[in-house]
């Protein structure tokens, strides 16, 4: 089977995948230019979406394509087609941004930058920080990543809340909400987490009046889209003391350009689309799975619904 791979690390993901299956025929490189004239032969594509898209508009028609990301936005772009199956990177981000949410909440709960500049300004510092026991946290977005990051997170005796399309019970959390009663579940939350994708029901709903039902106390931590927070919004909260603070991995725009307001608002942390970082192995042996299933004509895990955006 003729296989295309367009991504960034391609010589890493062909090498795992000729290693796996030598039968493969694998065409691979990063530039959609270059490959367009190859993906016509190939009914298989696997990479990354932005390039993907580049080669769907020069005409190639695959039967499957594997994201090597767990967002595929720019996949669903008005003017791209979508008589195809494509599935999602699932399964492979839970631990790492369940480590970037407790890295957060941790840095929050000690107190970690305020001691920081205790010391710079050589003050001894001796506040008894509270525990992460009992608090509460709001995942918004309770899909595959959502449901690992609360597995992950549970021992540390976090009360967990979510919020997903419909309200459904889930193992370890207290409630599980849709998403018009994110406003309530955000006005009890000590961390609201969000990991929402991008979709029009997403779009600007983090706005000043779901920052106003916050606690002044809480941590607003965006790990999803950029395009759910309304940026000034958040500016404004964090100035009037609506937020104990803010960290935000994606942004409206990436990158973000100088002089935007969310370099110099107060208490935010902005960490460059970092939180949960592509680990080649797994996603290249979801693709080998995915693979069988595609061949037995099979649900492919990750497998999207063009009509719902994920």
């Amino acid at each position: 089977m003729n296989v295309l791979i367009v991504e960034r690390y391609h010589a890493d993901y062909a090498d795992a995948l000729a290693q796996a299956e030598p039968g493969l025929v694998l065409h691979a490189g990063p530039d959609p230019e270059t490959l367009a004239e190859v993906a016509r032969d190939c009914p298989v594509w696997f990479g990354q979406p932005d390039l993907i898209a580049a080669l769907l508009r020069r005409g190639g028609r695959p039967r499957w394509v594997q994201s090597t990301w767990a967002g595929i936005a720019p996949l669903l772009a008005d003017d791209l087609p979508r008589d195809y199956r494509l599935s999602r990177a699932v399964g492979v981000f839970g631990q790492v941004m369940a480590e970037y949410a407790l890295t957060y909440l941790l840095l929050h709960e000690r107190q970690v930058l305020s001691r920081l500049a205790s010391q710079v300004e050589q003050r001894w510092d001796n506040r008894q920080p509270p525990s992460l026991g009992g608090r509460r946290l709001l995942i918004v977005g309770v899909g595959d990543i959502g449901r690992s990051v609360a597995e992950f997170l549970a021992p540390f005796g976090l009360v967990l809340d979510g919020v997903a399309r419909e309200p459904r019970p889930l193992p370890g959390f207290a409630e599980v909400a849709g998403l018009d009663e994110l406003p309530r579940l955000a006005a009890r939350a000590d961390y609201v987490l969000n990991l929402l994708p991008d979709t029009p029901q997403t779009c600007d709903l983090y706005d000043a009046a779901l920052f106003a039902r916050m606690k002044p106390t809480a941590l607003f931590i965006n790990a999803g889209r950029g395009s759910s927070v309304v940026d000034a919004d958040l500016v404004a909260a964090l100035e009037a003391g609506h937020l104990a603070g803010a960290v935000l991995d994606v942004c409206r725009v990436e990158p973000l350009p100088p002089g935007h307001p969310l370099w110099t608002a107060p208490r935010l942390l902005l960490t460059g689309h970092s939180a949960a970082p592509t680990l080649r192995g797994p996603v290249a042996r979801l693709f080998l799975d995915n693979l069988g299933r595609f061949r037995r004509d099979e649900a492919l895990r990750g497998e999207l619904d063009f009509q719902r955006g994920y």
